[in-house]
């Protein structure tokens, strides 16, 4: 896959700026579209930028502004052969408390960045979804022919920019497809409301990490390397016609884990350190018990399959953090 020119929404993240220097190894020039950098987490701590932590902030053409206003982002749009849409409001907290923002960043953000794409005619356009679009599904793994049930603030909102995605696809043309990817994780993630960045900075710090939920709910989780991989095989396949307009895809590990073993792999991962985890009751408001992917219809059409294993991956994400104490809050 080659091309002049790619546009990464949310490349200040953490998924973006991976996403960002693979495709600056791959020999593209990268512009990024987010808003201003260092921002503030949750926790009141400052972040910093995910393309300062790999080294990429001068490599980057940078335009800073906010999805909201679609003449920058026409602007930012503009000139680029291949638009890859991860900028969103991810955190589920936060949806639950503000869903007018949630609706309005993850949905008529998306709908800035869709209609810029067409007045631009670029070539390939990937929206990055989420699994949490399927809502509760009748059965697991989800596939990508499962009805879209998204019933809370974030998920709706994700199944909604789905919607409107398609609708661009299928009747404007727009060369575009979804990706429903499971739990992204790697060194670098500073979103610490999120269960393996607390829990690795809570081994770091050497006290117990503060989990949400009691430790039964089962998840699908995804090397940052594998979804990056991931990413660029499907848009290959958009670029090369090997998937339909609107066409969605899954990308998981290669099945569920339990929060409860999550945590207990990273304690193993730094030595054996006992951990007095402090766990939450039940299942948290808004958020579904079980979840994971079948990842079979993407292995099939581009070869890719997760590399990274969970044990693998987590060791990793562990040292990063241990690496890097100055990005702890």
């Amino acid at each position: 896959m080659s091309a002049e020119r790619a546009l990464v929404t949310g490349g200040h993240g953490f998924v973006g700026s991976h996403l960002a220097a693979a495709l600056l190894h791959e020999g593209w020039t990268v512009r990024v579209l987010d808003r201003p950098s260092p921002r503030r987490t949750d926790l009141g701590g400052p972040r910093p930028s995910g393309l300062d932590l790999l080294g990429l902030a001068g490599e980057v053409e940078l335009h800073e502004a906010d999805l909201l206003d679609a003449g920058e982002v026409a602007s930012a749009v503009a000139g680029c052969d291949a638009v890859f849409h991860l900028a969103a409001q991810t955190i589920v907290g936060i949806a639950t408390r503000s869903p007018v923002e949630t609706y309005e960043v993850n949905v008529r953000g998306a709908w800035n960045v869709f209609e810029a794409c067409r007045e631009a005619t670029v070539a390939t356009v990937l929206f990055a979804s989420s699994d949490k679009a399927y809502g509760t599904a009748p059965e697991l793994p989800y596939r990508e022919d499962f009805p879209l049930r998204g019933a809370h603030p974030y998920d709706a909102s994700k199944a909604a920019a789905e919607t409107i995605a398609r609708g661009y696809a299928v009747a404007a043309g727009l060369p575009l497809a979804v990706t429903r990817f499971a739990n992204v994780y790697g060194g670098g993630d500073l979103n610490f409301t999120r269960l393996i960045p607390e829990t690795a900075r809570a081994l770091c710090e050497g006290r117990g990490p503060r989990i949400r939920s009691d430790g039964s709910p089962r998840r699908d989780f995804i090397h940052v390397e594998d979804a990056v991989a991931a990413y660029l095989a499907i848009a290959a396949a958009v670029r090369d016609g090997g998937a339909a307009p609107g066409e969605a895809f899954n990308a998981g590990g290669d099945r569920p884990h339990s929060v409860r073993e999550v945590v207990e792999e990273l304690a193993r991962a730094a030595g054996g350190t006992e951990l007095a985890p402090r766990w939450g009751p039940g299942v948290p408001a808004g958020e579904i018990v079980d979840q994971y992917l079948d990842s079979t219809k993407l292995r099939e059409l581009t070869g890719w399959a997760p590399r990274v294993g969970l044990a693998a991956g987590l060791a990793r994400t562990l040292e990063w953090y241990r690496e890097h104490p100055e990005v702890l809050p």
